[in-house]
């Protein structure tokens, strides 16, 4: 019995459609890490990108439990003396809702060069509207939300 190993250049890769809609932020985030990463295939390598496409739709509509959208600070700075900018979440989905899922799923995924190359893979929208239907993406169904 030998291990398998796979090929980048053989893997075939799916577009997947996610829907952000009244869901919270690190549940979809975690899903889509997964597959990006490609956990969800049986080929999966650790250091082969195995992983398919992914476009999140309705980032204008997702959830943050309690006082998040308050709470929670996005930062940047440029190394410079005095320049360090931060941004609350509700400032952050005022003027991108998609800054937010894209930080979710990068934090997902472990910081090394392939991730930089996965994250590529992750398309996504505020509005329900995207320009890849022509890929013919698949609906994959989250887990629906306990109350």
């Amino acid at each position: 019995m030998k291990t398998f190993n796979a090929k980048a250049d053989e893997v075939e890769r799916k577009w997947w459609i996610v829907d952000a809609a009244d869901q919270k932020v690190g549940r979809v985030a975690t899903t889509v890490a997964n597959i990006l990463r490609g956990k969800n295939k049986a080929i999966f390598t650790p250091n082969v990108d195995t992983g398919d496409f992914v476009v999140v739709i309705n980032t204008d509509k997702m959830e943050l439990s309690g006082t998040k959208w308050e709470d929670k600070k996005y930062y940047r700075h440029s190394r410079f003396f005095g320049s360090m900018k931060e941004m609350t979440a509700a400032q952050a989905k005022e003027k991108d809702s998609t800054f937010i899922m894209h930080e979710a799923v990068r934090g997902m995924l472990p910081t090394n060069k392939l991730s930089r190359q996965v994250i590529m893979k992750m398309k996504s929208y505020p509005g329900a509207e995207h320009p890849h239907a022509a890929q013919k993406p698949a609906l994959y169904t989250l887990p629906s939300k306990k109350k």
